[in-house]
């Protein structure tokens, strides 16, 4: 989570903190909030820490990027609280996963509901819920996505398209991006492009990374090739209403068509609409639209990691 906590008459920078945190500190104060938490009375900070180095799986404290990471107690919408009942702004929604902010009384009162009536249930029976989810849910889809199959994480869900994919097309290689991530399961290993999150098992198998279209560290763009308030400083020499780095970059996804798939067939392309672990990377103007509809030439199934997530019907 990106936290920043800010201190009245004091601008002490916590461990990590980033650039806008550091420029936040200068606010005077916290916006008020009327929320009172618990007093925490649960186990130290010391024997937390202890416990995490010696009883959980050393991949947990791989991820804890501090020396001294916030131990988090109790949270309210935006707002988070710390053991020692320091609060904290979540600027990072918990790494985009909790959109309508920390127990959400709304959300809470629902989940609570739900839970004083049936817990758990198999698909061999019916129960009123999931049906009236998936009604409300596809009447947000655009155009003819209107069947749901619901997971439990990203990572379920990308495996199981990529499974749905291979299946349904016969075609065994698929196709992802350089940056990209989607996920850490065995299968996800594969398509995730990032080389911290990569280790070094055997994965990938039929798996082939393109080029990524990336406008400003990429080999071409700029400031003119993609649709965004936030633009890039790099210089650019397309013209308005033109993207040449667009051209390049389906080049290059058509180069991998070429040589690495079999038959000049292809299983799945899969992307996401904006990188996100990747660093927030937007592509150049209708890369997406291009590339897709090259797949779908190809016989492939395109694969659009998080879509929901970028275009809000998951509210």
């Amino acid at each position: 989570m990106a936290l920043t906590r800010l201190i009245l008459g004091n601008s002490r920078i916590l461990p990590g903190q980033t650039v806008l945190s550091r420029c936040l500190t200068s606010i005077s104060n916290m916006p008020p909030c009327d929320f009172q938490p618990e007093q925490y009375k649960g186990i130290s900070y010391e024997r937390a820490m202890k416990t995490r180095q010696e009883n959980l799986n050393p991949a947990i404290s791989l991820l804890t990027f501090y020396k001294k990471p916030v131990m988090v107690h109790q949270g309210h919408m935006q707002w988070l609280w710390d053991t020692d009942g320091n609060r904290y702004l979540d600027l990072f929604a918990g790494i985009v996963t909790i959109s309508v902010g920390h127990c959400h009384p709304v959300v809470t009162e629902k989940a609570k509901q739900q839970m004083d009536k049936l817990w758990h249930t198999t698909n061999i029976y019916m129960h009123p819920t999931i049906h009236e989810y998936a009604e409300k849910l596809v009447d947000k889809l655009p155009g003819d996505l209107k069947v749901v199959y619901f997971v439990n994480s990203g990572s379920e869900a990308n495996d199981l398209a990529l499974l749905m994919a291979r299946m349904h097309t016969g075609v065994f290689d698929v196709i992802s991006l350089r940056n990209a991530y989607h996920g850490m399961s065995p299968y996800m290993m594969g398509m995730t492009a990032i080389s911290t999150w990569r280790p070094n098992v055997p994965s990938g198998f039929g798996i082939h990374q393109a080029v990524n279209p990336d406008p400003f560290r990429g080999p071409w763009g700029g400031a003119r090739c993609r649709d965004s308030p936030s633009q890039t400083i790099r210089p650019c020499d397309c013209q308005e209403g033109e993207c040449h780095a667009c051209d390049m970059y389906i080049d290059q996804l058509e180069d991998v068509l070429r040589f690495s798939m079999p038959k000049n067939r292809v299983g799945a392309f899969i992307a996401e609409a904006i990188q996100g672990v990747g660093g927030a990377v937007q592509f150049p103007k209708n890369y997406l639209k291009r590339a897709f509809q090259i797949i779908k030439e190809k016989g492939g199934v395109c694969i659009s990691d998080e879509y929901l997530a970028m275009t809000g019907v998951h509210k």
